[in-house]
Parts: C-alpha cells; structure tokens; sequence
C-alpha cells in the first residue's frame, strides 16, 4: 500500500472544530462492568440493528418458545386418541408448529441485534428538525439507549426524563475562558446538569470540541484548565462518580499515523496534551477521538483504496515494526492514537470514537460522498463492532463507538458533505437501509423491537393456545 494513504495524520475539516459532534465509555465508573457488556445504532444489513442495552425478555420469550413447542407436540399427539380430530390435528400442529418456529427465528434476531457497540450522535443545526419529544420517541422505537448532545439543551433534557437513554452532553467553545473559575463551573454544572440528574441519566460532559489542532489558536490555554474546574465543581457537588469529564480531538492532534506503532502528537500541541493525559489517567475518564477515514479518500482517491475505508475485503496494510496487518482506515488510526499516548508515558488510558461517519451526498470534488458508500461503511462498522473485537495493537479492549449523526443538519456551514451526514432525514425516512424503519415520531405510532414485541410473542402464542384448545 502506498505511503501516501496514511502517512501523517489525515486533514480533518476544520469547521467540524466549531460545533460538537460525537459513549457509552463516558458512563459514570459504577457502570464499568455496564460498559463492557452493553452493545448499542445499527446501519444496513436485513436484520433489525438497534442501539441498547441487551434486554433479556427476548430470550426468555425464546425459551418460552421453544418449551411451548414441546407442549404443543404432546398436546396434538393426544388429539390423535379422538378419530373425529385426527383429521384436523395433523393440519393445526403442521400451521401452530410453523408459525411457532417463525417466531423462535425472529425472537433470536431481536437477541442478536441487542449486542453492538455503538452510539448515535444527535445534532441540531437545522430548522427542520422534529422538536426533541418526538425524536425521543423516535429513539425508544430504535432502541438507541446512548446519545451525544453537543449542548445540554433542556429541551432535550426534559422530553427524555424516566427513559433508558444515557446522554453525554457538551460544554461548548465559547465558554471554556469563563470555566477556568471553578465558581462558574459550578454554577454551569448546578444549572444545566445537576436539575435532571434525578429523572435524566447524563453520564458525560464533553469540554469542548477538537480544541487543540483548531482555528482559534487562543482556546488550548483554556482547555485543560476548565477540564480541571468543572471536575472539581462535580467533586463539590458530589457527582464526581455518576459523571465523567472528558475533551474530544480531531486527528489534526497527530503528527504521524502511520506506521501506526509510530504514532505521535504534534510537538507544538504536546504542552497541552501532557497535563490533559495526566488528568485522565487521575480520573480514569477516556481520551476521545474523532475519526473520519472519509477525508483520507476524499482528500487522496488515486492512492487511498477505497475498499480499505470502507471495511471491504483488502490485501491491508502492514505495520514494518510490529507485523500487525491493518485491513482498514479506522483501526490503524485509532493504533496510532495509542502510540502517541504511549509515546508520552501514559499507557492505561482507553481510546474511543467519539464521532465516526460517512457522508451520503458531496459537492463534486469531495469523492465518494455517495449513498451507497455511506450505507458500506455503516453497515460494515457495525458488523466489526458485534464481533467486539480490538484493534490489531489492542485486541483485548473492544472499540466503543459513536456514530455521526442521527439526523442530516440543513443549517451546518461548509461544503455539501457536511449537511448530508445523518443516518435520517428529519422526517424520519432513512438516508439508505438501516435495517429498522421509522414510520412516524407520534406518539400513538411508537414501536419498539424489544419488550414490547416479546410482550407480541406472548401474546400471540396465547391465541395460538386458544385455537388449539378450540380445535
């Protein structure tokens, strides 16, 4: 493979500096355990690919399942004892016993697809937008159990009260001078965190975005500082093991790429860098990264092979000094981010996707800003992720991700790519195979593919019963 593909780190669009963008891995500590079992969006495929915890109702309407066939074999055979039944035995066992296993078939495909990994971003720099009780609706039909604001709007806050959904919320750019005194980050926590705690489970704040590496070249200074401020407002408060504090980065952080067990940080960005990865390492919080393979293609189609972006079968690319074969974009950049932490001395901090995602639509120069392309790389990501493999370099640590976005965003600045990267229209229509169809954000339309279609199987199985029994 040529050096050209990853050779330093790949340019990242600078706008995506001024707005959040982009896990479960920012859960407060007592839900490590949580962590490492919970799967989460799914994109592509013909199965159902749902966000969420692993529900077991499913499993035990298996279960049920398979024991009621058992029943209902013994049942029918005793029919064969009344001649005047035994006509009409064979055909109600043959008609009970087809559905039952249908239904075993699909009750099985609700279980494995409550088993990824995987986060959704939920942006709103649109003016077409459903307002935030409705995409809570939306959400609980796809069973999306983590989200990523990048505010803490109230609204969205409020209309997600008493559900399942983890929520990260964000710190935005602009306050980051003001967050350096530790009595404003208290009052920004007391305000904006601290009165949905009881019915809203945040579990993060992101402290600004793709800070270092940026176009203001004023605002590192302020990073770590109110990384500091707002962790010891949670400590006053005590909320410090219920929330996480955390910074994502773009990859404009990194100096080399490639090889990945060559990566490195800037040397200019590295005065910020250390007192940031000694903080994390104190607080046990992850280093956020986020991740776009797309630029690498778009920025160089001629030498960056598209198959190896987008997950698809490839010969790969070999790191000289370790032999590890990297068969796509995505794992050797998040190597290399491991390198560099390492490189500085701090090798138990954990690395995770913040944001990750691929555009459906371009301008002419941004190659393969394609619909088809968006859905191969959902779709393949997703697939990785229900293997919770490692990286190459890391195989041991599964790769926690969250995928950008939910929505496409009409109002977001920049070329076309970067209005066309939701996985929804706002009307709820998918931008290409999902696997799961939303058909309204009414409430009285909602659906879900967990309990309440186990709470079907039952109730299915009962009729069956009753028409056996009638028979």
């Amino acid at each position: 493979m040529k050096s050209p593909l990853v050779s330093r780190a790949t340019p990242q669009l600078s706008l995506r500096s001024t707005i959040f963008t982009g896990p479960k891995f920012c859960q407060g500590k007592k839900r490590e355990s949580e962590r490492l079992g919970e799967k989460g969006v799914g994109v592509g495929g013909t199965s159902p690919i749902i966000l969420s915890k692993p529900d077991t109702f499913p499993g035990n309407a298996a279960h049920f399942i398979i024991h009621f066939i058992s029943t209902t074999i013994a049942i029918c055979n005793k029919l064969t004892q009344n001649p005047l039944l035994h006509s009409l035995k064979t055909h109600t066992m043959s008609t009970i016993i087809s559905t039952l296993i249908l239904l075993l078939i699909l009750t099985g495909s609700f279980v494995a697809t409550n088993a990824l990994g995987v986060g959704i971003n939920y942006g709103q720099i649109a003016n077409n937008l459903p307002p935030p009780s409705h995409v809570s609706t939306m959400l609980k039909s796809l069973n999306i159990s983590r989200v990523k604001l990048y505010d803490a709007d109230p609204k969205v806050l409020g209309s997600f009260a008493n559900s399942n959904v983890e929520f990260i919320i964000g710190l935005g750019n602009e306050y980051l001078p003001r967050m350096q005194d530790p009595q404003e980050a208290q009052i920004w926590i007391q305000q904006k965190v601290q009165p949905y705690l009881s019915q809203t489970k945040i579990t993060c704040i992101t402290v600004g975005n793709e800070i270092l590496g940026g176009q203001d070249s004023q605002l590192p200074q302020y990073l770590y500082p109110a990384m500091k401020a707002m962790y010891e407002a949670l400590v006053n408060l005590g909320l410090h093991k219920q929330v996480y504090i955390t910074t994502a980065h773009s990859l404009q952080i990194l100096a080399t790429s490639f090889p990945p067990s060559q990566g490195a940080f800037r040397e200019d960005l590295v005065q910020f860098l250390q007192p940031i990865l000694a903080f994390h390492a104190q607080t046990n919080s992850p280093f956020l990264i986020n991740v776009y393979p797309y630029f690498a293609y778009k920025n160089d189609p001629n030498n960056v092979p598209l198959e190896y972006v987008l997950f698809e079968p490839n010969s790969g690319a070999i790191d000289p000094n370790t032999n590890l074969n990297y068969d796509n974009m995505l794992y050797a950049q998040i190597d290399a981010v491991y390198s560099a932490i390492r490189a500085l001395n701090y090798g138990g901090i954990r690395v995770q996707i913040s944001e990750t995602g691929w555009p459906s639509k371009g301008d002419e120069n941004e190659f393969g800003a394609t619909v088809e392309n968006a859905g191969i790389y959902h779709k393949n990501l997703i697939q990785r992720m229900q293997k919770r493999e490692g990286t190459p370099a890391n195989p041991s640590q599964p790769i926690d991700i969250y995928v950008f976005a939910l929505f496409n965003e009409n109002m977001k600045p920049g070329p076309t790519s970067e209005r066309n990267y939701g996985l929804y229209y706002p009307n709820g229509t998918p931008v290409y195979n999902l696997g799961v169809q939303v058909q309204s954000y009414l409430p009285r339309m909602q659906f879900s593919a967990s309990r309440k279609n186990g709470l079907c199987v039952y109730n299915l199985l009962f009729l069956l019963i009753g028409l056996l029994m009638i028979a």
